[in-house]
């Protein structure tokens, strides 16, 4: 209305202005029921805007006044909307923090009030339901969501973790099997049912479904690609000691195309390896190793490597891991694997130098067990005792070869292989599940043998021999002291040290 008597007025202020500038005033009549009235053209234009002004007004405040009750309606319908997403922010909030009956509160006092929003009602009483530990009442919530279309796969995780939590593992399958055929997008279900098959140690069914969340867009390609080669070792080891020939031949082939896929992955090529040799392909599988070393070092490549060949001597074993090693020069298993290949070859200058490339690295149980046995071979026997004692107490490194340094590395079950594959696919990490769990592995510390005999004399500082003074308790007072053997006497060893020096003796 502001804006049309604007208009209004300018249009008059003009025609009042061109008549001044004309200069001729100009003459307007009316008659109306006998009554003339007559003036000039100027004055009735303002008295026509006066009058039009005046009809504008009245008309809009009676349209005012009649639509007085719907704006007290639409008032109260604005602060119902406000109270209403008032009160189911701090129901959210409620429910985040744990306060069940708070949450439960806000939930009933949002039914009344969020009446256009029964979609956030019922998930905030889920939500109340499940803080409040009222199982029976959030699968309630749940199961009414499954009703509209927009909230069936809030509800239908809603139902699948309640399922999970109480330990109903067919339900809450069943739940995601649903979700996953009703959404191409629905991540969540693809991860309950990828857990579940590994979890039953079903490779195939697991990669069938990741190459379905490849076609559906669900999981990028290198995810993607990481989980099958994961998989398709987990299925080749499981395969490797089938009783058919044709069994085995699939899990070379499995193996094969875990290393093709991911040429770094340490698990699927240390499987692929061994199983060329056995199938007397050692060429290729010496290969197959090198080309991962390149990609990515791994303590289990050596190993694998290193047993590629049996019938050769140390220094022509030695010579054929030096060239593993400089396949990537620089890298820290390379120079651990320089260190390992100068020990095999029986060179303690070598393997001196060699070692000097970790002096700088943390020490860890392997790293200390290494520096004890380049020490132990240079002949400085008190050296390698005092990296023993380092070891003990420096943290440990993955057990790659699994409990034994001559064992087969990655003998995995069905759960060791479950969670590689996740965490793998996940994140790209190599993880070991028994280094996970704190298994106790076998020691990275060397059994040394001892820097000085038993017998040894104990000399004071100047020569002397030592004075041997009697210990008193006071609990044993009333015994008769013993007295300390001559210095010349033969001594006698413990039980307690004998063991000790049993544990310190070299490895046969």
């Amino acid at each position: 209305m502001i804006r049309i008597s604007i208009v209004v007025f300018l249009v008059t202020a003009l025609a009042v202005a061109v008549l001044a500038i004309a200069g001729e005033p100009g003459r307007a009549s009316l008659t109306w029921l006998g009554w003339r009235a007559d003036t000039t053209a100027a004055a009735a234009m303002v008295i026509i805007l006066l009058l039009s002004l005046s009809a504008l007004i009245g008309w809009r405040t009676l349209i005012w006044i009649l639509e007085a009750p719907k704006r007290a309606e639409e008032a109260r319908e604005t602060s119902r909307r406000r109270q209403a997403s008032d009160v189911l922010t701090r129901g959210f909030l409620a429910a985040a923090a744990g306060d069940g009956s708070e949450a439960r509160r806000l939930a009933q006092k949002a039914q009344e009030l969020a009446k256009d929003t029964p979609g956030l009602v019922r998930l905030l009483a889920a939500q109340a339901a499940e803080a409040a530990q009222d199982a029976s009442a959030a699968e309630a919530a749940y199961a009414a969501m499954l009703a509209d279309p927009a909230m069936r796969l809030a509800g239908r995780r809603g139902l699948m973790l309640l399922a999970a939590l109480a330990g109903r593992k067919a339900e809450a399958l069943a739940q995601a099997e649903a979700a996953y055929g009703e959404a191409r997008t629905a991540r969540w279900a693809w991860r309950a049912m990828l857990e579940a098959r590994l979890e039953a140690g079903l490779w195939s069914e697991a990669l069938d479904l990741v190459k379905g969340a490849l076609d559906r867009k669900i999981v990028s390609p290198i995810v993607g690609e990481r989980t099958r080669a994961a998989l398709l070792a987990a299925s080749a080891a499981e395969l490797e000691r089938a009783p058919t020939k044709k069994l085995r031949q699939l899990a070379m082939d499995q193996a094969l195309e875990a290393a093709r896929l991911q040429p770094g992955f340490a698990p699927g090529v240390a499987l692929a390896a061994r199983l060329l040799a056995l199938d007397g392909k050692g060429g290729r599988a010496a290969s197959l190793i090198e080309q991962a070393w390149r990609a990515s070092p791994h303590p289990a490549l050596w190993l694998a490597y290193r047993d590629l060949v049996t019938d050769e001597t140390p220094h022509l074993r030695a010579m054929r891991l030096r060239g593993l090693a400089d396949q990537n020069p620089g890298h820290r298993e390379s120079n651990i694997l320089g260190v390992e290949q100068a020990l095999i070859a029986g060179d303690a200058a070598a393997a001196v130098a060699a070692v000097r490339a970790l002096a700088e690295e943390p020490v860890t149980a392997r790293t200390a067990g290494l520096f004890a046995r380049v020490a132990f071979a240079s002949g400085a026997p008190d050296e390698a005792r005092v990296w023993m004692v380092r070891g003990v107490s420096a943290p440990g490194e993955p057990d790659w070869s699994d409990l034994d340094p001559e064992g087969r590395a990655f003998a995995y079950g069905p759960k060791d292989w479950a969670r590689l594959a996740q965490v793998y696919g996940e994140h790209g990490e190599l993880i070991h599940p028994r280094h996970e769990r704190g298994e106790r592995a076998l020691s990275e510390i060397p059994e040394l043998p001892l820097s000085y005999a038993d017998s040894a004399a104990l000399l004071n500082a100047d020569g002397s021999p030592p004075q041997f003074f009697p210990i008193h308790d006071p609990r044993t007072d009333d015994e008769p002291q013993r007295v300390p053997p001559p210095p010349d006497a033969p001594k006698r060893r413990s039980p307690r040290a004998a063991s000790r020096t049993r544990r310190t003796s070299p490895r046969s």
